[in-house]
């Protein structure tokens, strides 16, 4: 009795690994739909690979990553660097970066394959929705054929090709942020106009208060620490434009015409995006190369310590500073954000390419219960709930975003001895906050200028 009852649970199992995402649901998870059920499955891939990236740059590993045959012997197949390679530098820094081109290949191969499916009643849409033990060997397959990948120009190519994918992702992690922003600020307005009209609008008043105090405060330690007098003149350009860039799109946010061609807009939204504003300031002062502008987070603990400046040797402290530790939060909540979101706002809808209302909260009959197992519901049939090539291309950018955000955005001097910050890291994450605050400042002027569209 209990081999057959085996039996069963093994070909059950089997045929989940091979079947669709409503597989994924266990009687402690409740019914949802199949769409963000696959999301969710694939975001999961991405935070594993990030999970073992980690892992790999942390203080120790060298010592075991040495031990891959020819991962890091004399000057590792580059011309002229013969016996000058620094392995217990360079071993974790080449570690994640082929940790994060496999996933890269893996979800730029899937936002390939998923270009333009309509529906579920698509052939692809199987492959989208299931066969994740497959696509799990997939990932470790690729991901074992990229550590033997010989040197040569590839790690300054693929550098390259991180910066820039990094410089898109941060745009869409600041679109999710107002998307975020845009569906916290309606969701307690209509709790407020349902009851307890003060306590909500003293909730909404309490985090925007605590959102522009820290983006304040920031500015006002940014000119402390970062600048001098005699010196930094970029921070000071990067910091007084960005500081007067948030006042403009908050006035604006809360302007009558704006207010009344969009309700929903407000401080909450704007107090936010200048606080990921500043944060995304701060990030890119932080490599810039010239120490003098940009003292450690250590030295100003401790004045008198003699710890190295960063990035001076990735085999030791590298990445777990607290530009890297928020950065990785920041992508953490974006990711899941991406994979369970509901909007109603249009015109972030199509940016993200995703029809209105459609994630995990939002509203569906649930699939009948028997046994106890719970099943996602398919409600793609009429057609898909969001661009699944552009998801995956998203997910590509992110494995980029990882990539540059643990090894700290740093770019290998020629020799191959250490890694150095280099400007245009700089100036990436500058222009991208610039970018990203035309984009905020686009959702509250559009209405206007477009007024027989539809941005509701």
């Amino acid at each position: 009795m209990g081999a057959c009852l085996a039996l069963g649970s093994a070909a059950s199992c089997v045929s989940c690994l091979c079947g669709s995402a409503s597989c994924l649901l266990s009687s402690c998870c409740p019914s949802t739909n199949n769409s963000t059920i696959s999301r969710l499955a694939f975001s999961l891939l991405l935070l594993l690979g990030t999970l073992v990236s980690i892992v790999m740059i942390l203080p120790g590993m060298e010592e075991h990553l040495k031990r891959i045959p020819g991962f890091c012997v004399g000057g590792s197949g580059v011309p002229g660097l013969e016996n000058k390679v620094n392995c217990d530098i360079m071993v974790g820094y080449k570690s994640v970066y082929r940790m994060c081109f496999a996933m890269a290949c893996f979800f730029f191969l899937f936002s390939i394959i998923m270009i333009r499916v309509r529906s579920s009643k698509d052939p692809r849409a199987a492959v989208q929705n299931g066969f994740w033990f497959f696509k799990f060997l997939a990932l470790v397959g690729l991901t074992v054929g990229a550590f033997f990948i010989p040197d040569g120009t590839f790690t300054t190519v693929w550098y390259y090709f991180g910066v820039v994918g990094s410089f898109i992702f941060i745009i869409i992690q600041l679109i999710l942020l107002v998307d975020f922003a845009h569906s916290w600020n309606q969701s307690w307005l209509e709790k407020a106009e349902d009851g307890n009209t003060k306590g909500w609008f003293a909730a909404l008043l309490s985090f925007t208060f605590v959102h522009y105090a820290l983006a304040f405060t920031a500015v006002v330690l940014f000119y402390i620490f970062y600048t001098q007098p005699d010196d930094c003149t970029e921070h000071k350009v990067f910091i007084s434009l960005n500081f007067i860039f948030c006042i403009v799109v908050s006035i604006v946010s809360i302007l009558p015409k704006v207010q009344e061609a969009q309700p929903s807009s407000g401080l909450l939204q704007a107090s936010l995006i200048s606080l990921y504003t500043m944060y995304v300031t701060w990030s890119a002062m932080t490599n810039n190369p010239n120490r003098k502008c940009n003292p450690s987070l250590l030295s100003l603990v401790q004045p008198s310590s003699t710890t190295p400046p960063p990035g001076l040797a990735l085999g030791h402290v590298q990445w777990w500073d607290a530009q890297g530790i928020v950065g990785l939060l920041i992508f953490l909540f974006c990711t899941l954000y991406a994979s369970i979101r509901s909007s109603n706002n249009a015109q972030v809808n199509k940016l993200m390419q995703t029809e209105e209302g459609q994630g995990l909260t939002a509203n569906f009959e649930p699939s009948p219960v028997e046994d106890g197992v719970h099943r996602a519901v398919d409600n793609e049939e009429d057609g898909v709930t969001y661009s699944y090539s552009f998801f995956h291309f998203s997910l590509c950018l992110a494995s980029l975003y990882i990539m540059m955000t643990l090894t700290n955005w740093y770019k290998p001097e020629t020799d191959y001895e250490a890694m150095q910050t280099a400007m245009p890291a700089v100036w990436v994450k500058i222009c991208s906050s610039w970018l990203g605050l035309a984009l905020y400042l686009w959702t509250l002027v559009a209405p206007l200028m477009f007024p027989d569209r539809d941005f509701s």
